[in-house]
């Protein structure tokens, strides 16, 4: 088994004291409220974005309609596949933490469109564009959903590496959805502030845990031919 570098501990245990022990006390919930309250709030937060402005532009709507609906599935995986690792019980200021370092800077994205400080100009005429987004945002939910749920069932049935369905090609097909999801929201918004939110998020956070899990999964004896013949996350390119 390999060990992940010392670079990925020292920002898993960061990230992990940050947004599950910080500040100590008592913990009142599991961090899947938290990204839940986030995630399905998205919705009702755009809207009322949408409301306050006075901003119901084509790219308005499809952001609402993006964002939302991402939220929305997320908590229908929640309910039907929860991940064990969102059932972490998070002191007060840990969730605080969580929801301020990660999941609130995502809202920013919204706001941005919506209250007109971003003032998108698009590569592609305007339908054209978003039409790109919303397919983006599709497959990326179809990608991570898919291999979440392949992720969950597999390990309840057989547990061990994964290496068919959406793992076949790609060890990392949840992140790489995410990352389509997201990635389609700030090209929607077109603004350098959700840049700044992704390239933290996506080299911070998902980077990391990725050579965690990569360390972990080391520990399986077909792991070498596993690693050797698949991609991080884009098949044939990385």
């Amino acid at each position: 088994m390999s060990v992940a570098p010392r670079w990925a501990q020292a920002m898993q245990r960061l990230s992990r004291h940050l947004s599950e022990d910080f500040l100590g006390g008592p913990r009142p919930w599991p961090l899947a409220w938290v990204i839940d309250f986030q995630k399905g709030g998205t919705c009702l937060f755009v809207g009322l974005l949408m409301w306050w402005y006075g901003n119901t532009s084509a790219p308005a709507w499809t952001y609402l309609a993006m964002h939302g609906s991402y939220g929305l599935v997320w908590l229908l995986k929640d309910v039907a596949f929860p991940d064990p690792r969102w059932r972490t019980r998070v002191t007060i200021g840990g969730g605080i933490m969580a929801f301020l370092m990660v999941l609130g800077p995502y809202w920013l994205f919204g706001w941005l469109l919506v209250s007109g400080v971003s003032q998108p100009s698009y590569p592609l005429p305007e339908p054209a564009w978003l039409a790109l987004c919303v397919s983006l945002c599709i497959l990326g939910c179809v990608i991570m959903i898919a291999a979440d749920a392949q992720k969950f069932y597999t390990l309840r049935l057989r547990p061990g590496l994964i290496t068919d369905g959406m793992h076949r090609l790609v060890r990392h097909p949840n992140y790489l959805g995410e990352m389509l999801v997201y990635g389609s929201f700030a090209m929607v918004v077109c603004h350098w502030i959700p840049v700044l939110v992704l390239a933290w998020v996506w080299l911070g956070v998902f980077a990391v845990n990725m050579v965690m899990k990569e360390a972990s999964l080391s520990r399986h004896a077909e792991w070498p031919q596993y690693r050797d013949r698949t991609w991080w996350l884009i098949p044939w390119v990385f």
